[in-house]
Formats: structure tokens, sequence, C-alpha cells
């Protein structure tokens, strides 16, 4: 392994990624309509909704995914990343009962649980030899106010230093400052103390108001998800941002959603990664959603990585989208896979079939398969190990049948 230490601001990236970026566009001939699209690229300017529709409905998904790839590569070249992290879910009690949701459930339900300190820890303890990041969203607990998260923070970071804590989303901060009776940028300040090291990306849903009225009512709305992470970005949290698609949005929707946080980094410069996955239907109660294809799953992750020209990564999130599509979307324009995770609830409950027991090999083999280089990161994207996995153990050829 080959560790590598880098400025924050860079992230992984070429210094140089916008000259690698004009030379990888121009060595190849692009379609009538998306060639104006790939010269604003190579400006490295914002592209525009009315660009974003065309992408979306560009009928070769395979030179839009070359495209997307120009940009990855300009970025990172070869080279892809995952971490070594282990998701814990400390509660499924919920105060909200969000459609698309198979996760809630409500405190007399017989498989209701709420962790105490000491278990989340007990928890933990059997994976912190194999990691260096804890994951951890759950419900909104109705008894639980600031100085609940206060206490477990502390006490992570007490007994396992090592470890980063990557916890809580938006509507999370939302709850606990209610409860609380303070800001919610207070909230994110006493948390960062606490040893918070970074915000995951979820609850975005799709920011529009009326989508969020019909699948997640109760939430926090568009202008709440981007204040919050407005206000962790101010007191030296970054954080993640994501995407759920396939529900009930059109495609103008998902575009403005993608502009709206890139607007946002274009002042806070907080965002580290962008994540976008489609609803997974099994046991929620959407029956209206619009189901995403895999095809569709490629074209986003694609479009994703054109639109939001300030964010520095692009996942495609093995967890919501399996191992198989994320590989593939490695070669549409993604360039992290999420990580080891090891244990996770929200996204199986609701109809995921990704393997839970991958190690480092295995991850690294998935990136390897794919064409790319293998890069283990810190959560903050400033520390990079370059892994190469032990060749695969030889297999005996079938013989072949004479004819």
């Amino acid at each position: 392994m080959t560790s590598v230490g880098q400025p924050a601001a860079l992230a992984g990236e070429h210094a140089d990624w916008l000259a690698r970026l004009e030379q990888n566009i121009s060595a190849r001939s692009w379609s009538s309509n998306l060639q104006s699209i790939a010269g604003k690229l190579m400006e490295n300017q914002a592209l525009t909704l009315e660009d974003g529709m065309v992408l979306y409905t560009h009928p070769d998904l395979h030179e839009l995914g070359a495209l997307a790839n120009c940009v990855r590569e300009a970025r990172f070249g070869s080279q892809a990343f995952f971490n070594s992290n282990v998701h814990i879910n400390q509660t499924n009690i919920c105060v909200l009962a969000c459609k698309f949701c198979a996760f809630r459930r409500g405190p007399k339900a017989s498989d209701a649980y709420a962790m105490s300190v000491d278990q989340y820890l007990a928890d933990l303890e059997q994976y912190a030899h194999a990691v260096d990041e804890v994951h951890s969203v759950g419900g909104l607990h109705p008894d639980w106010g600031v100085e609940h998260y206060e206490g477990l923070f502390r006490a992570t970071k007490e007994q396992f230093p090592h470890i980063s804590i990557k916890a809580l989303t938006a509507v999370e901060i939302k709850h606990l400052a209610q409860k609380s009776s303070i800001s919610t940028k207070e909230v994110l300040r006493r948390l960062n103390e606490a040893g918070l090291t970074s915000l995951p990306g979820g609850g975005a849903e799709i920011l529009d108001d009326d989508v969020r009225a019909h699948i997640c009512n109760g939430k926090e709305s568009s202008e709440e998800y981007l204040r919050i992470h407005r206000e962790a970005h101010e007191v030296g949290l970054p954080s993640n941002c994501t995407m759920l698609f396939g529900t009930v949005e059109r495609l103008e929707q998902r575009l403005q959603h993608m502009i709206s946080l890139r607007e946002l980094n274009d002042i806070t410069s907080g965002f580290q990664c962008f994540v976008p996955y489609p609803f997974l239907p099994d046991h929620t109660r959407l029956p209206e959603a619009q189901l995403a294809t895999g095809t569709e799953v490629l074209r986003t992750i694609a479009v994703s990585r054109l639109m939001l020209n300030n964010i520095p990564h692009i996942k495609a999130y093995r967890m919501n989208i399996g191992d198989h599509l994320a590989e593939l979307g490695l070669q549409f324009g993604a360039d992290d896979i999420d990580g080891t995770v090891q244990k996770e609830s929200i996204m199986h409950l609701a109809g995921s079939t990704a393997p839970l027991d991958h190690d480092r090999t295995k991850l690294a083999r998935l990136i390897y398969d794919a064409g790319c280089e293998p890069v283990q990161r810190n959560t903050t994207y400033s520390s990079f190990e370059v892994y190469t996995p032990p060749p695969p153990p030889s297999r005996r050829p079938l013989p072949m049948a004479q004819g």
C-alpha cells in the first residue's frame, strides 16, 4: 500500500484536472446535441437545467457514460475510492412515518429498539479493529435531545479514538434542536465539539416541497435541509448530499435538486460527495412510485457527475444499487462505492440485497474488476492508501467439449 496525504481542498483530485478534462473531451467527437455541453464542461461552466434535460433524454446511454467518464478520469485518473466503515443505526423509533421508509417503528412496536450508549459501544467494539468510520443515522426518538448524542459521541471517541463519526441527517439535527430548545447551528456546534466528524447526506430525498409533502410529509423542508448543511459547513463539519429518485418526481425536479446543492456548494465548498440512489419498493408504502431501471440508475449517476462540477465525488452506493451496478457506475462517472459496511438496516429492510460481508479485499476486487485502481480513503477525503488486492485464487478451467 502507498499512503498519500493531500490538501483537503483537493479531496483526491488532480490539481490540473481541468487541463486533463480538455484533453479527454477533445480526443473524441460527440453527437451534435452534446457538443455545446462538452464545450461548457471543458470551461468548467455550470450546466443549466435545460442542459440536464438534454443529458437525461440523450438516446445513446453509452455516449453519455463516456462523457461522464471523461470528467471522472480527469479528476481522479484510474483511481476509485472506498473506506472501511460500519453502519450502526442507533434506533428505529421515530415520531415521523414517511411513506417510503421501511425502517421506522412506533415506540410500542414489538421490534422497536433504542440502543443505550453502552449497547452502542458494545456493538461498535465488534468491528472497531477493522474500521475507521462509524456511520450512524436512525429514527427521531421522542426522548433524545442533543445531550444524549453529546454523551454518545464523547464516549465513542474516548473508547475508539481512531474511528471517525459520520452521523445524523439534517432532519435528526432539526429534531434535536426542537427537543433541546436551541438552534440547529448550536446543535451542530456542540456535536462537533463532542466528536462528530461529518454529516451524511441522507434525508434530502428530492428538494422540492411538493414532492416532500407527498413522500415525507412532516420532514424538514427543502430550505431547512440546505440551511442545516450550510450551518454544518460553517461550524467546520463537512457533509455528503444525496438524492432519492424513482418515487413521484419529474426529471426537472431531479435536476433542480442537483442545481440547489451545487449553488450551496458554490458558497460553502462543504459537500464532499453526492450520493444518488433509487427508491427500493419492497415492504414500503409508496405503490405509485415510478421505479428506476438499471439503465436509469446509470444515467442518473452520469448526469450527476456532469451537473455537479463543484462537488468532488460521486458515489455508486452499492448498499442500495448492489455490487454489479456499482461496478458499472464506476464507468459512468462515479468514483466511490462507499465502504465495507458489514452491518446495515435501513436499505436492507427496504429491499436491498447487497452483501454485507465485504472486507477490503472484496471491495478492492470489485473496483479492480471495473478497470480502476482501488484507493482506501478516510471519512473526509484527506488521506488515501493505494490498495492492491491479492490475486484471486486460481481456478481449474472447465474442459471444452470436443466437436
